[in-house]
Protein backbone atom coordinates (compact mmCIF):
# COMPACT_ATOMS: atom_id res chain seq x y z
CA UNK A 1 0.00 0.00 0.00
CA UNK A 2 1.25 3.62 -0.74
CA UNK A 3 2.41 5.58 1.95
CA UNK A 4 -0.31 8.26 0.59
CA UNK A 5 -3.05 5.89 1.19
CA UNK A 6 -1.75 4.58 4.46
CA UNK A 7 -2.04 8.45 5.59
CA UNK A 8 -5.27 8.58 4.23
CA UNK A 9 -6.60 5.87 6.63
CA UNK A 10 -4.39 6.90 9.36
CA UNK A 11 -6.26 9.97 9.30
CA UNK A 12 -9.31 8.72 10.01
CA UNK A 13 -8.65 7.48 13.12
CA UNK A 14 -7.75 11.13 14.42
CA UNK A 15 -11.76 11.93 14.31
CA UNK A 16 -14.51 10.49 16.05
CA UNK A 17 -15.63 7.99 16.53
CA UNK A 18 -12.18 7.18 18.00
CA UNK A 19 -11.27 8.29 21.45
CA UNK A 20 -9.22 10.93 22.12
CA UNK A 21 -6.13 8.72 23.53
CA UNK A 22 -6.66 7.16 20.23
CA UNK A 23 -6.10 9.92 18.32
CA UNK A 24 -3.30 11.28 20.14
CA UNK A 25 -1.60 7.69 19.65
CA UNK A 26 -1.71 7.92 15.84
CA UNK A 27 -1.07 11.66 15.82
CA UNK A 28 2.51 11.57 17.45
CA UNK A 29 3.00 8.23 14.42
CA UNK A 30 1.99 10.57 12.22
CA UNK A 31 4.35 13.58 13.02
CA UNK A 32 6.85 11.19 13.49
CA UNK A 33 6.46 10.18 10.38
CA UNK A 34 7.66 6.98 11.59
CA UNK A 35 7.70 3.87 9.60
CA UNK A 36 5.27 1.84 12.36
CA UNK A 37 2.27 3.69 10.88
CA UNK A 38 2.63 1.55 7.56
CA UNK A 39 2.75 -1.38 9.51
CA UNK A 40 -0.32 -0.55 11.99
CA UNK A 41 -2.59 0.35 8.61
CA UNK A 42 -1.29 -1.33 5.13
CA UNK A 43 -3.96 -4.26 6.53
CA UNK A 44 -6.60 -5.14 8.50
CA UNK A 45 -6.24 -8.20 11.34
CA UNK A 46 -8.06 -11.14 9.61
CA UNK A 47 -9.28 -14.62 11.42
CA UNK A 48 -6.55 -16.74 11.05
CA UNK A 49 -6.37 -20.88 12.19
CA UNK A 50 -6.86 -19.01 15.80
CA UNK A 51 -9.04 -16.33 15.20
CA UNK A 52 -7.76 -12.64 15.68
CA UNK A 53 -4.26 -11.99 17.13
CA UNK A 54 -2.27 -9.14 16.56
CA UNK A 55 0.07 -6.52 18.19
CA UNK A 56 -1.70 -4.35 21.14
CA UNK A 57 -2.06 -0.49 19.76
CA UNK A 58 -4.12 1.88 17.75
CA UNK A 59 -4.62 0.96 14.35
CA UNK A 60 -6.23 -1.63 11.99
CA UNK A 61 -3.57 -3.86 12.20
CA UNK A 62 -3.64 -3.79 15.85
CA UNK A 63 -5.68 -5.16 18.39
CA UNK A 64 -7.22 -2.39 20.75
CA UNK A 65 -11.09 -1.65 21.45
CA UNK A 66 -12.11 -0.35 17.89
CA UNK A 67 -10.78 -3.75 16.13
CA UNK A 68 -12.36 -6.07 18.89
CA UNK A 69 -15.07 -3.66 18.72
CA UNK A 70 -15.62 -4.21 14.89
CA UNK A 71 -15.58 -7.78 15.17
CA UNK A 72 -18.15 -8.11 18.15
CA UNK A 73 -20.87 -5.79 16.41
CA UNK A 74 -20.13 -7.79 13.26
CA UNK A 75 -20.57 -11.61 15.13
CA UNK A 76 -23.66 -10.10 16.84
CA UNK A 77 -25.56 -8.97 13.65
CA UNK A 78 -24.48 -12.60 12.73
CA UNK A 79 -25.96 -14.08 15.80
CA UNK A 80 -29.50 -12.31 15.28
CA UNK A 81 -29.75 -12.60 11.34
CA UNK A 82 -28.89 -16.44 12.40
CA UNK A 83 -30.80 -16.83 14.86
CA UNK A 84 -34.35 -14.62 14.80
CA UNK A 85 -36.36 -14.33 17.89
CA UNK A 86 -33.90 -16.79 19.53
CA UNK A 87 -32.67 -15.32 23.57
CA UNK A 88 -28.79 -15.55 22.24
CA UNK A 89 -26.27 -15.94 24.77
CA UNK A 90 -22.78 -15.49 24.91
CA UNK A 91 -20.08 -16.41 27.64
CA UNK A 92 -16.52 -14.70 27.61
CA UNK A 93 -12.90 -15.70 29.27
CA UNK A 94 -10.02 -14.35 29.31
CA UNK A 95 -6.27 -14.92 30.11
CA UNK A 96 -3.56 -13.28 32.06
CA UNK A 97 -2.23 -10.78 29.23
CA UNK A 98 -1.52 -7.35 29.13
CA UNK A 99 -5.35 -6.03 28.38
CA UNK A 100 -7.14 -8.90 28.34
CA UNK A 101 -9.58 -8.41 31.40
CA UNK A 102 -10.43 -4.47 29.91
CA UNK A 103 -10.72 -6.14 26.77
CA UNK A 104 -13.03 -8.95 27.66
CA UNK A 105 -15.42 -6.09 29.69
CA UNK A 106 -15.17 -4.33 26.44
CA UNK A 107 -16.52 -7.13 24.37
CA UNK A 108 -19.06 -8.18 27.13
CA UNK A 109 -20.52 -4.49 27.15
CA UNK A 110 -20.98 -4.95 22.88
CA UNK A 111 -22.81 -7.53 23.29
CA UNK A 112 -25.44 -6.97 26.01
CA UNK A 113 -25.99 -3.34 23.91
CA UNK A 114 -27.00 -5.79 21.21
CA UNK A 115 -29.45 -7.45 23.46
CA UNK A 116 -27.35 -10.42 24.06
CA UNK A 117 -27.41 -12.23 27.26
CA UNK A 118 -23.38 -12.53 28.80
CA UNK A 119 -21.77 -14.97 30.63
CA UNK A 120 -18.79 -12.82 31.74
CA UNK A 121 -15.98 -15.09 33.97
CA UNK A 122 -15.09 -13.38 37.38
CA UNK A 123 -10.99 -13.52 37.08
CA UNK A 124 -8.95 -15.33 34.29
CA UNK A 125 -9.41 -18.60 33.42
CA UNK A 126 -7.83 -21.72 31.16
CA UNK A 127 -9.26 -21.11 27.37
CA UNK A 128 -10.48 -24.97 27.61
CA UNK A 129 -12.97 -24.21 30.25
CA UNK A 130 -14.13 -21.56 27.84
CA UNK A 131 -14.69 -24.31 24.91
CA UNK A 132 -16.44 -26.46 28.48
CA UNK A 133 -18.35 -22.91 29.28
CA UNK A 134 -20.01 -22.65 26.14
CA UNK A 135 -22.02 -26.22 25.87
CA UNK A 136 -22.51 -26.40 29.97
CA UNK A 137 -24.04 -22.89 30.12
CA UNK A 138 -25.90 -23.65 26.58
CA UNK A 139 -24.60 -20.91 24.70
CA UNK A 140 -24.63 -19.32 21.12
CA UNK A 141 -20.91 -18.31 20.82
CA UNK A 142 -17.76 -18.17 23.10
CA UNK A 143 -15.22 -15.41 23.44
CA UNK A 144 -11.76 -15.79 24.89
CA UNK A 145 -9.23 -13.05 24.88
CA UNK A 146 -5.44 -14.60 24.75
CA UNK A 147 -2.75 -14.50 22.25
CA UNK A 148 -1.84 -18.25 23.35
CA UNK A 149 1.91 -18.17 23.44
CA UNK A 150 2.86 -15.50 21.58
CA UNK A 151 5.29 -12.61 23.14
CA UNK A 152 3.84 -9.97 25.59
CA UNK A 153 3.40 -7.58 23.78
CA UNK A 154 0.25 -9.16 21.55
CA UNK A 155 -3.71 -9.79 22.41
CA UNK A 156 -6.04 -12.04 20.69
CA UNK A 157 -10.14 -12.72 20.01
CA UNK A 158 -10.34 -16.78 19.79
CA UNK A 159 -14.54 -16.78 18.66
CA UNK A 160 -16.14 -20.37 19.73
CA UNK A 161 -19.70 -21.97 18.04
CA UNK A 162 -22.59 -23.32 19.72
CA UNK A 163 -20.63 -26.97 20.09
CA UNK A 164 -17.80 -25.36 21.98
CA UNK A 165 -15.39 -25.24 18.92
CA UNK A 166 -13.71 -22.16 16.95
CA UNK A 167 -15.87 -21.30 13.86
CA UNK A 168 -15.34 -22.95 10.42
CA UNK A 169 -16.65 -22.85 7.56
CA UNK A 170 -19.55 -21.90 6.36
CA UNK A 171 -19.49 -19.85 9.88
CA UNK A 172 -15.91 -18.33 9.56
CA UNK A 173 -16.30 -16.52 6.22
CA UNK A 174 -19.96 -15.43 7.06
CA UNK A 175 -19.08 -13.86 9.93
CA UNK A 176 -16.28 -12.35 8.54
CA UNK A 177 -18.67 -10.76 5.75
CA UNK A 178 -20.70 -9.25 8.72
CA UNK A 179 -17.39 -7.81 10.50
CA UNK A 180 -16.58 -6.35 7.19
CA UNK A 181 -19.44 -4.63 6.66
CA UNK A 182 -19.52 -2.78 10.11
CA UNK A 183 -18.07 0.82 10.13
CA UNK A 184 -16.35 1.94 13.14
CA UNK A 185 -18.84 4.12 13.95
CA UNK A 186 -21.69 1.44 14.15
CA UNK A 187 -19.97 0.05 16.97
CA UNK A 188 -22.39 -0.14 20.07
CA UNK A 189 -20.23 0.12 22.70
CA UNK A 190 -23.22 1.24 25.48
CA UNK A 191 -23.41 -1.97 27.94
CA UNK A 192 -26.95 -2.97 29.31
CA UNK A 193 -25.73 -3.93 32.80
CA UNK A 194 -28.69 -6.39 33.56
CA UNK A 195 -27.58 -8.52 30.73
CA UNK A 196 -24.19 -9.46 31.73
CA UNK A 197 -23.91 -12.43 34.37
CA UNK A 198 -20.41 -13.07 36.58
CA UNK A 199 -19.88 -16.69 36.64
CA UNK A 200 -16.81 -18.26 38.35
CA UNK A 201 -16.72 -21.32 41.15
CA UNK A 202 -20.02 -23.39 39.70
CA UNK A 203 -18.35 -23.60 36.02
CA UNK A 204 -14.70 -24.31 37.53
CA UNK A 205 -16.21 -27.52 39.68
CA UNK A 206 -18.57 -28.74 36.67
CA UNK A 207 -14.88 -28.08 34.37
CA UNK A 208 -12.78 -30.23 37.00
CA UNK A 209 -14.96 -32.89 37.55
CA UNK A 210 -15.01 -33.59 33.48
CA UNK A 211 -11.51 -33.13 33.06
CA UNK A 212 -10.79 -35.76 36.16
CA UNK A 213 -13.44 -38.24 34.71
CA UNK A 214 -11.95 -38.09 30.95
CA UNK A 215 -8.28 -37.96 31.99
CA UNK A 216 -8.05 -40.57 34.52
CA UNK A 217 -8.84 -44.79 34.20
CA UNK A 218 -7.85 -47.08 37.03
CA UNK A 219 -4.56 -46.48 37.94
CA UNK A 220 -3.17 -46.90 41.41
CA UNK A 221 -0.85 -45.43 43.75
CA UNK A 222 -1.13 -41.84 41.78
CA UNK A 223 0.26 -40.15 44.67
CA UNK A 224 4.07 -42.35 43.98
CA UNK A 225 4.09 -40.01 40.89
CA UNK A 226 6.69 -36.89 41.74
CA UNK A 227 5.57 -34.08 39.44
CA UNK A 228 6.93 -30.41 38.61
CA UNK A 229 4.54 -28.02 37.31
CA UNK A 230 4.92 -24.65 35.86
CA UNK A 231 2.06 -22.49 34.59
CA UNK A 232 4.61 -20.28 32.79
CA UNK A 233 2.82 -17.36 34.25
CA UNK A 234 -0.62 -18.18 32.68
CA UNK A 235 -4.20 -19.43 33.41
CA UNK A 236 -3.35 -22.91 34.49
CA UNK A 237 -2.80 -22.38 37.32
CA UNK A 238 -6.70 -21.98 37.85
CA UNK A 239 -7.16 -25.27 37.09
CA UNK A 240 -4.24 -27.93 36.72
CA UNK A 241 -3.42 -28.13 40.26
CA UNK A 242 -7.13 -28.46 41.55
CA UNK A 243 -7.77 -31.43 38.87
CA UNK A 244 -4.20 -33.29 39.62
CA UNK A 245 -5.57 -32.78 43.43
CA UNK A 246 -8.78 -34.04 42.51
CA UNK A 247 -7.76 -36.73 40.96
CA UNK A 248 -4.85 -38.16 43.59
CA UNK A 249 -2.23 -36.65 42.40
CA UNK A 250 -0.78 -35.41 45.48
CA UNK A 251 3.22 -34.90 45.39
CA UNK A 252 2.75 -31.38 43.12
CA UNK A 253 5.90 -28.78 42.93
CA UNK A 254 5.00 -25.69 41.41
CA UNK A 255 7.32 -23.63 40.19
CA UNK A 256 7.06 -20.96 42.45
CA UNK A 257 8.74 -18.45 40.49
CA UNK A 258 6.12 -18.54 37.70
CA UNK A 259 3.26 -19.57 39.75
CA UNK A 260 2.15 -15.94 39.87
CA UNK A 261 0.25 -14.72 36.45
CA UNK A 262 1.75 -12.29 34.63
CA UNK A 263 1.19 -10.82 30.97
CA UNK A 264 5.16 -9.85 30.93
CA UNK A 265 6.08 -13.48 31.31
CA UNK A 266 9.42 -12.05 33.42
CA UNK A 267 11.19 -15.65 33.88
CA UNK A 268 11.20 -16.83 30.29
CA UNK A 269 12.06 -15.50 26.92
CA UNK A 270 9.05 -16.93 25.38
CA UNK A 271 6.09 -18.20 27.20
CA UNK A 272 5.94 -21.41 25.08
CA UNK A 273 6.33 -24.97 26.34
CA UNK A 274 7.36 -26.07 22.55
CA UNK A 275 10.97 -24.13 23.85
CA UNK A 276 13.59 -25.80 26.34
CA UNK A 277 14.46 -22.54 27.51
CA UNK A 278 10.68 -21.99 28.63
CA UNK A 279 10.83 -25.14 30.99
CA UNK A 280 14.43 -24.54 32.36
CA UNK A 281 13.13 -23.54 36.06
CA UNK A 282 11.34 -26.23 35.85
CA UNK A 283 13.63 -28.94 34.93
CA UNK A 284 16.21 -27.60 37.34
CA UNK A 285 13.54 -28.25 40.13
CA UNK A 286 12.85 -31.39 38.58
CA UNK A 287 16.50 -32.15 38.51
CA UNK A 288 16.91 -31.26 42.27
CA UNK A 289 13.89 -33.08 44.16
CA UNK A 290 14.65 -36.26 41.15
CA UNK A 291 10.55 -35.75 40.24
CA UNK A 292 9.53 -38.25 37.31
CA UNK A 293 7.59 -35.74 35.47
CA UNK A 294 7.58 -32.28 34.22
CA UNK A 295 4.90 -30.44 32.78
CA UNK A 296 4.58 -26.62 31.78
CA UNK A 297 1.82 -24.75 29.86
CA UNK A 298 1.20 -22.14 27.65
CA UNK A 299 -0.41 -18.49 28.91
CA UNK A 300 -3.82 -19.49 28.26
CA UNK A 301 -3.41 -23.28 29.08
CA UNK A 302 -4.30 -25.48 25.68
CA UNK A 303 -0.58 -26.31 25.07
CA UNK A 304 1.42 -28.17 27.43
CA UNK A 305 5.30 -29.58 27.21
CA UNK A 306 6.07 -32.57 28.79
CA UNK A 307 9.68 -33.34 29.91
CA UNK A 308 9.84 -37.05 31.00
CA UNK A 309 13.14 -39.43 32.00
CA UNK A 310 15.04 -41.47 29.47
CA UNK A 311 16.52 -44.50 29.31
CA UNK A 312 19.75 -42.88 31.27
CA UNK A 313 17.49 -41.11 33.87
CA UNK A 314 17.72 -37.66 32.01
CA UNK A 315 15.38 -35.47 31.95
CA UNK A 316 14.27 -34.84 27.91
CA UNK A 317 11.54 -32.60 26.79
CA UNK A 318 9.43 -34.26 24.37
CA UNK A 319 7.82 -32.48 21.55
CA UNK A 320 4.64 -32.79 20.42
CA UNK A 321 4.45 -35.70 18.12
CA UNK A 322 5.68 -38.04 20.49
CA UNK A 323 3.82 -36.81 23.68
CA UNK A 324 0.30 -37.40 21.29
CA UNK A 325 1.57 -40.64 20.20
CA UNK A 326 1.89 -42.03 23.93
CA UNK A 327 -1.22 -40.74 24.76
CA UNK A 328 -3.21 -42.20 21.75
CA UNK A 329 -1.87 -45.17 22.78
CA UNK A 330 -2.91 -45.52 26.22
CA UNK A 331 -6.21 -44.15 25.26
CA UNK A 332 -6.89 -47.16 22.93
CA UNK A 333 -5.53 -49.22 24.90
CA UNK A 334 -7.69 -48.68 27.76
CA UNK A 335 -10.91 -48.58 25.29
CA UNK A 336 -9.62 -51.80 23.76
CA UNK A 337 -9.31 -53.38 27.69
CA UNK A 338 -12.91 -52.28 28.42
CA UNK A 339 -14.27 -53.60 25.44
CA UNK A 340 -15.27 -50.47 24.08
CA UNK A 341 -13.64 -50.53 20.64
CA UNK A 342 -16.66 -52.01 18.37
CA UNK A 343 -15.44 -50.20 14.28
CA UNK A 344 -17.28 -47.08 15.25
CA UNK A 345 -14.47 -44.95 16.99
CA UNK A 346 -11.88 -42.60 15.76
CA UNK A 347 -8.85 -40.73 16.58
CA UNK A 348 -7.75 -37.22 15.17
CA UNK A 349 -4.87 -35.84 13.70
CA UNK A 350 -3.36 -33.65 11.43
CA UNK A 351 -1.71 -33.24 7.88
CA UNK A 352 1.52 -32.04 9.63
CA UNK A 353 1.78 -34.30 12.36
CA UNK A 354 3.05 -37.64 13.07
CA UNK A 355 2.06 -40.70 10.69
CA UNK A 356 2.87 -42.84 13.88
CA UNK A 357 -0.44 -41.86 15.37
CA UNK A 358 -2.16 -43.57 12.30
CA UNK A 359 -0.02 -46.43 12.84
CA UNK A 360 -1.47 -46.76 16.60
CA UNK A 361 -4.96 -46.44 15.41
CA UNK A 362 -4.62 -49.03 12.57
CA UNK A 363 -2.95 -51.56 15.40
CA UNK A 364 -6.38 -51.22 16.93
CA UNK A 365 -8.55 -51.15 13.78
CA UNK A 366 -9.60 -48.16 14.56
CA UNK A 367 -9.76 -44.99 11.84
CA UNK A 368 -7.67 -42.27 12.25
CA UNK A 369 -9.58 -39.18 10.83
CA UNK A 370 -7.04 -36.17 9.61
CA UNK A 371 -7.87 -32.21 8.86
CA UNK A 372 -5.96 -29.30 8.18
CA UNK A 373 -3.63 -27.99 11.07
CA UNK A 374 -6.05 -26.41 14.55
CA UNK A 375 -8.03 -27.93 16.36
CA UNK A 376 -10.66 -26.14 15.36
CA UNK A 377 -11.12 -29.09 12.37
CA UNK A 378 -10.88 -31.58 14.90
CA UNK A 379 -13.91 -30.27 16.53
CA UNK A 380 -15.39 -30.06 13.35
CA UNK A 381 -14.57 -33.42 12.67
CA UNK A 382 -16.37 -34.61 15.89
CA UNK A 383 -19.36 -31.93 14.52
CA UNK A 384 -19.44 -34.09 11.04
CA UNK A 385 -19.38 -37.64 12.37
CA UNK A 386 -21.46 -37.45 15.47
CA UNK A 387 -22.93 -40.89 14.81
CA UNK A 388 -19.27 -41.94 15.73
CA UNK A 389 -17.14 -42.15 19.33
CA UNK A 390 -14.12 -39.70 19.00
CA UNK A 391 -11.66 -41.12 21.83
CA UNK A 392 -9.00 -38.47 21.69
CA UNK A 393 -6.74 -36.11 18.95
CA UNK A 394 -3.64 -33.84 19.11
CA UNK A 395 -1.83 -32.14 16.67
CA UNK A 396 2.29 -31.75 16.32
CA UNK A 397 2.06 -28.60 18.13
CA UNK A 398 1.82 -29.81 21.79
CA UNK A 399 -2.17 -29.98 21.98
CA UNK A 400 -3.99 -32.61 22.99
CA UNK A 401 -8.20 -33.88 23.02
CA UNK A 402 -9.48 -36.09 25.34
CA UNK A 403 -12.68 -37.05 24.84
CA UNK A 404 -15.47 -34.45 23.17
CA UNK A 405 -16.25 -32.47 26.30
CA UNK A 406 -14.10 -29.98 25.42
CA UNK A 407 -13.84 -29.20 21.85
CA UNK A 408 -10.28 -27.62 21.36
CA UNK A 409 -6.55 -28.89 22.74
CA UNK A 410 -6.82 -28.68 26.54
CA UNK A 411 -3.55 -28.98 28.76
CA UNK A 412 -5.77 -29.31 31.58
CA UNK A 413 -6.98 -32.82 30.87
CA UNK A 414 -3.96 -33.46 28.77
CA UNK A 415 -1.97 -32.91 32.09
CA UNK A 416 -4.15 -35.24 34.47
CA UNK A 417 -3.67 -38.03 31.12
CA UNK A 418 0.19 -37.57 30.95
CA UNK A 419 0.31 -38.27 34.61
CA UNK A 420 -2.04 -41.33 34.55
CA UNK A 421 0.05 -42.62 32.18
CA UNK A 422 3.35 -41.82 33.75
CA UNK A 423 1.80 -43.02 37.34
CA UNK A 424 0.59 -46.64 35.69
CA UNK A 425 4.53 -47.19 33.81
CA UNK A 426 6.15 -46.11 37.37
CA UNK A 427 3.57 -49.17 39.33
CA UNK A 428 5.04 -51.60 36.17
CA UNK A 429 8.52 -50.91 36.14
CA UNK A 430 8.55 -48.89 33.10
CA UNK A 431 8.58 -44.69 31.97
CA UNK A 432 6.68 -42.65 30.02
CA UNK A 433 9.95 -42.62 27.59
CA UNK A 434 9.85 -46.49 27.60
CA UNK A 435 6.13 -46.62 26.20
CA UNK A 436 7.28 -44.26 23.49
CA UNK A 437 10.30 -46.81 23.11
CA UNK A 438 7.73 -49.53 22.66
CA UNK A 439 5.88 -47.33 20.10
CA UNK A 440 8.87 -47.20 18.20
CA UNK A 441 9.80 -50.97 18.49
CA UNK A 442 6.43 -52.14 17.31
CA UNK A 443 5.40 -49.38 14.45
CA UNK A 444 8.81 -47.88 13.49
CA UNK A 445 11.20 -44.89 14.71
CA UNK A 446 9.56 -41.97 13.55
CA UNK A 447 11.19 -38.32 14.05
CA UNK A 448 10.02 -35.23 13.25
CA UNK A 449 11.45 -31.57 13.07
CA UNK A 450 10.20 -28.01 12.58
CA UNK A 451 12.09 -24.93 11.47
CA UNK A 452 10.33 -21.61 11.49
CA UNK A 453 11.43 -18.24 10.11
CA UNK A 454 10.31 -15.13 11.24
CA UNK A 455 8.86 -12.89 8.57
CA UNK A 456 7.40 -9.38 9.81
CA UNK A 457 5.48 -6.87 8.12
CA UNK A 458 4.28 -6.01 4.38
CA UNK A 459 8.03 -6.72 3.27
CA UNK A 460 7.84 -10.24 5.37
CA UNK A 461 4.50 -11.44 4.18
CA UNK A 462 5.38 -11.00 0.34
CA UNK A 463 8.60 -13.26 0.82
CA UNK A 464 6.45 -15.84 2.64
CA UNK A 465 4.20 -15.97 -0.03
CA UNK A 466 7.06 -15.86 -2.88
CA UNK A 467 8.52 -18.83 -0.94
CA UNK A 468 5.38 -20.46 -1.37
CA UNK A 469 4.90 -19.78 -4.68
CA UNK A 470 8.70 -20.76 -5.78
CA UNK A 471 7.95 -24.49 -3.94
CA UNK A 472 4.46 -24.78 -5.84
CA UNK A 473 5.62 -23.81 -9.25
CA UNK A 474 8.72 -25.58 -8.87
CA UNK A 475 8.15 -28.76 -7.61
CA UNK A 476 10.83 -30.44 -5.66
CA UNK A 477 11.69 -33.57 -7.67
CA UNK A 478 13.92 -35.52 -5.21
CA UNK A 479 14.33 -35.22 -0.81
CA UNK A 480 18.07 -36.80 0.23
CA UNK A 481 17.84 -38.83 -2.87
CA UNK A 482 14.96 -40.70 -2.24
CA UNK A 483 12.47 -39.49 -5.36
CA UNK A 484 9.17 -37.18 -4.80
CA UNK A 485 6.34 -39.56 -5.47
CA UNK A 486 3.15 -37.20 -4.10
CA UNK A 487 2.88 -33.54 -4.02
CA UNK A 488 -0.44 -32.36 -1.75
CA UNK A 489 -1.21 -28.75 -2.43
CA UNK A 490 -4.17 -27.88 -0.15
CA UNK A 491 -4.66 -24.52 -1.79
CA UNK A 492 -5.58 -26.10 -4.89
CA UNK A 493 -7.20 -29.38 -3.32
CA UNK A 494 -5.28 -31.68 -5.59
CA UNK A 495 -3.20 -34.39 -4.66
CA UNK A 496 -0.30 -34.89 -7.75
CA UNK A 497 1.55 -38.27 -8.61
CA UNK A 498 4.84 -36.51 -9.89
CA UNK A 499 5.63 -40.12 -11.56
CA UNK A 500 2.29 -40.61 -13.14
CA UNK A 501 1.14 -37.64 -13.41
CA UNK A 502 -2.07 -38.68 -11.72
CA UNK A 503 -4.48 -36.18 -10.07
CA UNK A 504 -6.74 -36.47 -7.34
CA UNK A 505 -9.24 -33.99 -5.12
CA UNK A 506 -8.20 -33.32 -2.01
CA UNK A 507 -11.54 -33.28 0.08
CA UNK A 508 -10.26 -30.65 2.73
CA UNK A 509 -10.98 -27.10 3.13
CA UNK A 510 -8.28 -25.25 1.03
CA UNK A 511 -5.26 -24.30 2.69
CA UNK A 512 -2.01 -22.35 2.10
CA UNK A 513 -0.13 -26.00 2.61
CA UNK A 514 1.95 -27.91 0.34
CA UNK A 515 3.14 -31.48 1.47
CA UNK A 516 6.16 -33.65 -0.28
CA UNK A 517 6.38 -37.29 -0.01
CA UNK A 518 8.94 -39.35 -1.38
CA UNK A 519 9.67 -43.12 -2.11
CA UNK A 520 11.14 -43.90 1.33
CA UNK A 521 8.35 -42.21 3.88
CA UNK A 522 10.26 -38.91 4.14
CA UNK A 523 7.78 -36.27 4.65
CA UNK A 524 8.11 -32.59 3.95
CA UNK A 525 5.63 -30.04 4.91
CA UNK A 526 5.24 -26.02 4.15
CA UNK A 527 2.96 -24.06 5.26
CA UNK A 528 2.67 -20.35 6.62
CA UNK A 529 1.09 -19.87 10.27
CA UNK A 530 -2.15 -18.82 10.03
CA UNK A 531 -1.29 -16.83 14.08
CA UNK A 532 2.28 -15.49 13.53
CA UNK A 533 4.21 -13.80 10.78
CA UNK A 534 6.04 -17.16 9.92
CA UNK A 535 6.62 -19.82 7.85
CA UNK A 536 7.05 -23.25 8.87
CA UNK A 537 8.86 -26.14 7.39
CA UNK A 538 7.71 -29.69 8.88
CA UNK A 539 9.98 -32.84 8.12
CA UNK A 540 9.42 -36.45 9.07
CA UNK A 541 11.32 -39.33 8.35
CA UNK A 542 11.66 -42.92 9.67
CA UNK A 543 13.51 -45.99 10.07
CA UNK A 544 12.44 -49.79 11.40
CA UNK A 545 13.83 -50.09 14.90
CA UNK A 546 13.98 -53.62 15.78
CA UNK A 547 15.91 -53.52 19.57
CA UNK A 548 16.15 -50.78 22.25
CA UNK A 549 20.11 -51.00 21.84
CA UNK A 550 19.64 -49.46 18.43
CA UNK A 551 17.69 -46.34 20.20
CA UNK A 552 20.40 -44.13 20.31
CA UNK A 553 22.15 -44.89 16.52
CA UNK A 554 19.20 -44.95 14.55
CA UNK A 555 18.10 -41.77 15.98
CA UNK A 556 21.31 -40.00 15.54
CA UNK A 557 20.61 -41.47 11.62
CA UNK A 558 17.69 -39.88 11.48
CA UNK A 559 18.67 -36.45 12.75
CA UNK A 560 21.45 -36.63 10.04
CA UNK A 561 18.51 -37.72 7.21
CA UNK A 562 17.30 -34.32 8.44
CA UNK A 563 19.74 -32.07 8.32
CA UNK A 564 21.18 -32.99 5.19
CA UNK A 565 17.52 -32.21 3.65
CA UNK A 566 17.65 -28.58 5.93
CA UNK A 567 20.88 -28.18 3.97
CA UNK A 568 19.76 -29.63 0.31
CA UNK A 569 16.48 -27.43 0.79
CA UNK A 570 19.05 -24.56 1.81
CA UNK A 571 17.04 -23.63 4.83
CA UNK A 572 20.04 -23.20 7.12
Amino acid sequence: MEKNSILEKAQKWLTTPFDSTTQKEIQALVDQQSEELTDRFYKDLEFGTGGIRGIMGAGTNRINKYTLGKATQGLSNYLQKSFPGKELKAVIAYDCRHNSKEFAQIVANIFSANSIKVFLFDDLRPTPELSFAVRHLGCDVGIVLTASHNPPEYNGYKVYWNDGGQIVPPEDSEIIEEVSKVDFSQINFTENESLIEKIGKKVDNEFIKASVENGTFTVSNRGNLKIVFTPLHGTSVMGIPQALKKAGFSDVNIVKEQKKPDGNFPTVTSPNPEEPEALKMAIDLAEKIDADIVIGTDPDSDRLGVAVRDLEHRLVLLNGNQTMSVMTDFLLKQWYESGKLNGNQFIGSTIVSTDLVTQIAKSYNVETKVGLTGFKWIAKMIRDFDQMEFIGGGEESFGYMVGDFIRDKDAVTATVLACEIAANAKNNNSTFYKELVNLYLKHGFYKEHLVSFVKKGANGAQEIQQMMADMRNQPISEIDGSKVTWLYDYQTSVCQNLTTGEKTDIDLPKSNVLIYHTQDGTRVAARPSGTEPKIKFYFSVNLQLDAIEDLMPTERLLEQKIERIIKEMKLA
